[in-house]
């Protein structure tokens, strides 16, 4: 059974974002452990499919999904796809090109949701990586500019509805002042850790939705995280070790994951769990059947760190946080 959902209106009334998608972000598994665990995410109800060109693995997910289109367990509009513009591609002439790319990778003719993954542009390689290694930044991102051809992949059909990741509320305020067609959704990390309520309730004050990466940390990539993210400098947080959390999970007989991931949809935000286990998947997507009461409820919010509690700050890409397009120097 699919996961509910939340209407995406401000683009297009039709575009629906589910409340729990399989992401598939970061993961370092061979293309065959990749596999199966999207099998399983559509096979336990799984219809909302986040991915990104600097993911490199577009190509395998749309592998997946046409052997489910073609077989004829699914349909095309019964999925809601998600990829994203890479930074190299933030600037004005980049959707087009990234997006073409990218829907020739998911072998598809349209996704449902297209983002703006960072709000900085990083200089193009000359392999024309999206995700260039060292990655440069040019000094100034047109936002206006940008967003213009993000509108014009909508008007040609091959965007459903688009949208911004990583943007702060100064950021997402110069796109909405210079559009036609304003951000259906926002991406960003959000846990119990750093809930970001000033910014979701910014977002939903203008008819954004939002939806949270990292909902439950990164408990299954761990090292990888460590090691990227940080460059060893901070320890993550243990979110599914946390006491409250655990207690919590103890008293409705939930896993913790499950805690972390309800408190979040229970906000009216999408969460994506990124999981390799069937089991997980499976744990992940039964949250529509229960609530968190109220006093559970302002138990994990007093978990909100701030900034403190963030876990990706793109300081390891090597980006400035004088840079003007550095999303986290006036959090939130």
């Amino acid at each position: 059974m699919p996961a509910s959902t939340l209407r995406l209106e401000p683009t297009l009334e039709h575009a629906r974002v589910s409340n729990l998608r399989s992401g598939s972000a970061w993961s370092q598994a061979a293309e065959g452990e990749l596999e199966a665990p999207l099998n399983a995410a559509l096979e336990a109800g799984y219809r909302h499919i986040d991915t990104a060109a600097s993911y490199f693995n577009e190509a395998l997910i749309g592998k997946v999904l046409n052997q489910w289109i073609s077989s004829g367990r699914v349909k095309r509009e019964d999925l809601f796809i998600v990829t994203k513009l890479p930074a190299a591609g933030i600037k004005p002439g980049g959707p087009q090109k990234w997006l073409s790319a990218s829907l020739q990778k998911l072998g598809l003719d349209y996704v449902d949701l297209y983002l703006a993954h960072v709000p900085f542009c990083a200089k193009e390689d000359a392999a024309g990586s999206p995700f260039p290694v060292p990655m440069q930044f040019e000094p100034d991102t047109d936002h206006a500019g940008m967003w213009r051809d993000m509108e014009a992949e909508v008007l040609a059909g091959r965007a459903k509805a688009i949208g911004l990741s990583n943007y702060s509320k100064r950021l997402i305020q110069i796109v909405l002042d210079n559009c036609r067609i304003k951000p259906a959704n926002l991406q960003v990390e959000l846990h119990v850790y750093m809930q970001q309520k000033p910014l979701v309730d910014f977002c939903h004050q203008n008819g954004i939705t939002v939806c949270a990466y990292f909902p439950i940390g990164t408990p299954g990539s761990k090292a990888f995280a460590q090691s990227s993210f940080t460059r060893g400098m901070m320890k993550l947080p243990d979110l599914i070790n946390d006491p409250t959390i655990l207690e919590v999970a103890k008293k409705y007989k939930k896993t913790p994951g499950q805690v972390l991931l309800k408190h979040i949809v229970q906000r009216g935000v999408c969460a994506i769990p990124k999981s390799l286990s069937k089991e997980r998947i499976e744990q992940n997507i039964a949250l529509f059947d229960w609530e968190l009461s109220k006093e559970d409820t302002a138990k994990i919010d007093a978990l909100d760190k701030g900034k403190a509690g963030r876990i990706l700050s793109f300081l390891f890409l090597g980006i400035p946080e004088s840079h003007p397009a550095f999303p986290f120097q006036d959090y939130p």
